[in-house]
């Protein structure tokens, strides 16, 4: 059987020189991630056409996405925080399908990298913390301390709420890294005991059918968990509780 870690080595592709100590190469990590973007923009660009009498069965199936990521926000963070649908649905949508097309043979899951999730939840991070500053300036600074708790538990609380507030990007990226690199590497060696195995591989091989179609499942969940905790952690900035 072949390593199963090493469907996680980022390779260069494209060589480039090294400027300022940062290696420019272009890898197969950032070649899914712009495969992941033109994939995006050709789906909605191929099924949207607003100048259709009656919408065809794709602008059907894109209406009823964005209409998901709509209510996903307005359910969870107001309807006040329809003004950042945008951040939601890109985020939502590259990492649904990063996480997808990660499932294609010989394609790199680049949010398997913690690395990468983690660019992402402290993009969230700081835009959360800037709209809540902006939007209350100092009185943003009493979401660590919860409405109506007795001044006394102030020394307990307010360092809890603001450790519990700043381990948001590292419990957000390692959640979504995890369920990614743990999947695809008992992915990786059930295939690889079918293959060892031959003709005995009947079963793994079944048991890899499965597994396949929980990994897609998971795919969808963790996609719509880092949407689900963007929205949380907006309405916390927008509401302060």
């Amino acid at each position: 059987m072949s390593n199963p870690l090493a469907q996680f080595v980022i390779t260069p592709l494209i060589p480039l020189p090294t400027v300022a100590g940062v290696d420019l190469s272009v890898t197969n990590s950032a070649v899914m991630m712009i495969l992941a973007v033109i994939v995006a923009f050709a789906i909605l660009h191929a099924f949207v056409n607003p100048s259709r009498l009656l919408p065809s069965v794709g602008q059907a199936c894109a209406e009823m996405y964005y209409k998901f990521v709509r209510n996903l926000v307005q359910d969870t963070a107001g309807i006040e925080a329809l003004r950042y649908l945008p951040l939601i649905f890109t985020l939502f949508t590259f990492v649904l399908l990063g996480n997808l097309l990660g499932m294609l043979p010989y394609a790199f899951t680049f949010t398997s990298h913690i690395v990468v999730t983690l660019a992402l939840a402290l993009l969230v991070f700081v835009t959360v913390t800037i709209i809540g500053l902006v939007r209350h300036g100092l009185h943003f600074f009493h979401l660590f301390f919860p409405e109506g708790a007795p001044l006394i538990l102030a020394p307990v609380l307010v360092p809890i709420e603001i450790f519990s507030y700043f381990v948001r990007p590292m419990s957000l990226s390692v959640r979504l890294f995890a369920n990614m690199l743990v999947g695809h590497i008992l992915l990786k060696v059930v295939l690889g005991f079918v293959v060892a195995l031959g003709a005995f591989g009947v079963l793994p091989f079944v048991f890899t059918l499965l597994l396949i179609g929980f990994e897609v499942f998971v795919a969808l969940i963790q996609a719509y968990i880092f949407a689900l905790l963007t929205c949380i952690y907006l309405k916390d900035a927008i509401h302060l509780h």
